[in-house]
């Protein structure tokens, strides 16, 4: 595992929180970056799909893949891991979801469940044939949110027990086409890879698009799940670059007093998630690295908090399959130094 950190600048105030913490005695609060510990344990291959099986007779060299993903753990107990498969003869853009299920987070070779979703462009729901992208669980009020896009649009599902799920209308001005659709950078910015998070009682979705070819994150936010603010871009540039593969998988993860977002750039050669820590979740650095903390040979990276520990969910190198490790939560080298007394 290649693991780069990289300095942060601290200001005034940020030198004060750590002379505070210091005094205090509590180290636990300064900052930290994520780092894999331990070996990894593949939990999903390439799956069998029959006659959909890959490649599209449309395009012969392609292969197929399992990519983004959502790992969760259903009402009954048994673990979730619901894939974005492209590359297949399901038509249109080729992607389809496919799931497995395992006894525990730590089994290795989860059980096959075969197809679970797969777009429907009709009159109903108006979704990209073909078009299914990254799928992301999250469990609220005693039912689960599933947050999925279209190839042009972020949608929403729900289930009462985390292993069916039925698509939600999105709420539309009255007179519109109903579709699951609930918003999108535009018809040519393939907006996709969802992720929820509640801040402060206001739900947050960042999601990744790159209209004019021009690749960022973005986050809308909601307080009921239906009305949704204008984009705001929370991410783009620096390092990363700003393509249209700049901003891939967006994840974001607090950790004692800050947030993290994890943000894909290459799916191979090598795999590379940059590691952005902000105090603001609506700020991870605009054309600059400042925020940036740690470079990770992972792809489509989902960070997991399960009976007290972490774990990071991500693509195999190959591109495969998914696999897991633990993660561990390590004092920042940079903010190490500039603690340290003279």
């Amino acid at each position: 595992m290649d693991v780069r950190f990289f300095p942060v600048r601290f200001g005034f105030y940020s030198a004060i929180l750590l002379v505070s913490c210091l005094v205090a005695g509590c180290q636990s609060s300064m900052p930290t970056v994520p780092r894999v510990a331990g070996e990894w344990w593949t939990v999903a291959r390439n799956p069998d799909l029959g006659e959909l099986n890959g490649p599209p007779e449309d395009e012969p060299h392609a292969k197929q893949q399992p990519v983004d993903f959502a790992v969760w753990q259903a009402a009954d107990g048994p673990w979730q891991l619901w894939s974005c498969i492209r590359g297949t003869k399901c038509g249109g853009k080729s992607r389809l979801f496919y799931g497995w299920e395992g006894a525990k987070l730590t089994d290795a070779d989860w059980t096959p469940k075969g197809i679970r979703m797969q777009a429907d462009p009709g009159v109903m729901h108006r979704e990209t044939l073909g078009g299914l992208q990254a799928p992301y669980v999250l469990r609220h009020a005693g039912e689960y949110l599933m947050f999925y896009g279209d190839w042009v649009h972020i949608c929403m599902a729900r289930s009462s027990d985390g292993k069916h799920f039925e698509r939600c209308i999105a709420h539309t001005a009255p007179g519109t086409e109903a579709r699951t659709g609930m918003f999108s950078e535009g018809p040519d910015a393939n907006t996709r890879d969802a992720m929820v998070v509640r801040i402060d009682g206001v739900w947050h979705c960042y999601y990744t698009a790159h209209p004019g070819n021009a690749g960022a994150v973005y986050c809308r936010t909601s307080r009921d799940l239906k009305t949704w603010s204008d984009s705001t871009i929370v991410a783009r540039g620096g390092s990363a670059g700003s393509g249209p593969y700049s901003g891939e998988c967006p994840h974001v993860v607090f950790y004692r007093g800050y947030w993290y977002l994890f943000r894909t750039q290459n799916y191979a050669h090598p795999q590379t998630t940059r590691v952005y820590r902000s105090t603001d979740p609506m700020d991870f650095g605009i054309d600059t690295d400042d925020k940036l903390v740690a470079v990770l040979e992972v792809a489509a990276p989902e960070v997991i908090h399960h009976d007290g520990e972490w774990y990071m969910a991500a693509l195999l190198p190959d591109l495969q399959g998914i696999r897991i490790a633990r993660l561990e939560w390590v004092v920042d080298p940079a903010s190490e130094v500039v603690s340290q007394p003279r």
